[in-house]
């Protein structure tokens, strides 16, 4: 057996299991056209232009609560103190009493399916999930997360007192909870929405406390991978350790989570690419030189399709002008890199020579976010180097068994290191803790 199906088997071997109850969700009640203007993408994947375009189509937008600002041209004002977080939650609470969102009476499990423009379909359960430590093995978190998007998140959720987003699970499935999924029909349905990305969005609820209870049994013995949303889990945890120190224990011991059956809807794995702000590509080019091969190539597409056959780093370097493959990475580089107890897995990965070998020791840059920057896209990759006179990293896809192997063993990758897609709209369902008492 392989280390990475190794780790893949730890996922099922760990003490415990999920716990996904019902809850009562907060959701939009109007009409499949309107509903497709009020649903927006994760708050850390919009920019500043897209959450300008996403109101420009409807003022009340998801998109202003879950990345405020003090103040959104074009909507409806609203009082209280000039902070993004109180006029998020006064937004949330207008929605609430025009009648906009609407609470589900009763407790409810659902089912939600993203269905691609390309027909690629990503369907599982949303519900509250119960939070565990890391180190129980039953939620496992695979990234290294980051003290500034913690601290927006969580003083987002103190103001609003709310699951806005929920967090992204893949687990391998087979039971009573991936029957339940794959036998929705018509008959409890309750939404459906087409967003601008071309992606078809649908909603089934169940209320059936003997669906609940059989998906309960079959999640207790069940371990889940962390795909999307380790900011947002830490932020979870951190906000339980809070309300737990003030208020004991309340709705805010689970989370907002969709649970997908790997087996039958796994997601696809994208690369997340890097920026260096302000290190031109010639020198970063010269510098990677001295413990790399250099192999120019005609432009980026061209770079990105020859990247496959290379078994150890590989990555495109490109300004959009001038573009390289740097690989055949020193082996003394790769292997310095090491740390006792990690997987090989985690070593080996390009994130990790990037970041350990080239970032801190080749290029001599501080491991931030603000040198070293993130981009969801080639283009978005390359149009951000360009601006800021720096050096876009393409790079590969994080493998999906590697991912499970490096999780398995309680070991973290470097942040923002892989991009599950579809990704969850936000504003479908959200979860206020008032709602669940």
């Amino acid at each position: 057996m392989s280390r990475a199906q190794e780790g893949e088997s730890i996922l099922h071997d760990t003490a415990g299991g999920l716990s996904l109850a019902p809850m009562r969700g907060l959701r939009p009640s109007v009409g499949p056209d309107r509903l497709g203007r009020l649903l927006c993408p994760p708050y850390d994947v919009i920019s500043e232009t897209d959450r300008s375009a996403l109101l420009a189509a409807d003022p009340d937008n998801a998109v202003g609560v879950i990345l405020p600002r003090a103040t959104e041209p074009g909507a409806t004002p609203v009082s209280g103190p000039d902070d993004p977080y109180t006029q998020a939650a006064a937004r949330l609470d207008r929605w609430v009493s025009t009648g906009l969102y609407r609470v589900d009476p009763d407790p409810t499990l659902y089912v939600y399916e993203m269905r691609t423009a390309e027909g690629v379909t990503t369907r599982g359960l949303l519900g509250a999930l119960e939070l565990r430590d890391p180190a129980d093995g039953v939620v496992l978190p695979h990234e290294n997360t980051m003290a500034g998007p913690v601290a927006d998140r969580l003083a987002l959720m103190r103001a609003t007192a709310s699951d806005l987003e929920p967090i992204y699970l893949i687990y391998d499935g087979g039971g009573a909870a991936s029957h339940v999924v794959a036998g929705v029909g018509d008959a409890n349905l309750l939404a459906t929405a087409l967003t601008p990305d071309e992606t078809r969005h649908r909603l089934w609820g169940f209320t059936d406390p003997g669906m609940h209870s059989a998906v309960a049994d079959d999640l207790s013995t069940r371990h889940a991978l962390i795909a999307d949303g380790h900011h947002r889990y830490a932020t979870y945890r951190e906000l339980q350790r809070e309300m737990r120190l003030s208020a004991g224990p309340g709705p805010w011991d689970r989370g907002l989570a969709l649970l997908v059956d790997s087996t039958a809807y796994g997601p696809q794995v994208h690369a997340i690419h890097r920026v260096l702000v302000g290190l031109p590509v010639g020198d970063a080019l010269a510098q990677a030189k001295l413990v790399a091969n250099i192999e120019p190539v005609d432009t980026v597409e061209a770079g990105l399709a020859e990247l496959g056959g290379d078994t150890g780093f590989a990555a495109v370097l490109t300004d959009g002008v001038t573009s390289a493959i740097v690989h055949d990475v020193d082996p003394a580089l790769v292997a310095g890199l090491r740390i006792d107890g990690e997987p090989t897995e985690l070593t080996d990965l390009d994130v990790t020579v990037l970041h350990r070998g080239l970032v801190e020791r080749v290029w001599a840059l501080p491991d931030t976010a603000d040198t070293v920057g993130y981009a969801h896209s080639v283009s978005e990759a390359v149009t951000e180097a360009s601006r800021c006179g720096g050096t876009a990293v393409l790079l590969r896809p994080t493998p999906t068994a590697a991912v499970a192997a490096i999780a398995a063993a309680g070991a973290r990758m470097p942040r923002k290191s892989t991009l599950f897609t579809p990704k969850p709209a936000s504003g479908l369902v959200m979860r206020r803790f008032a709602d669940q008492r």
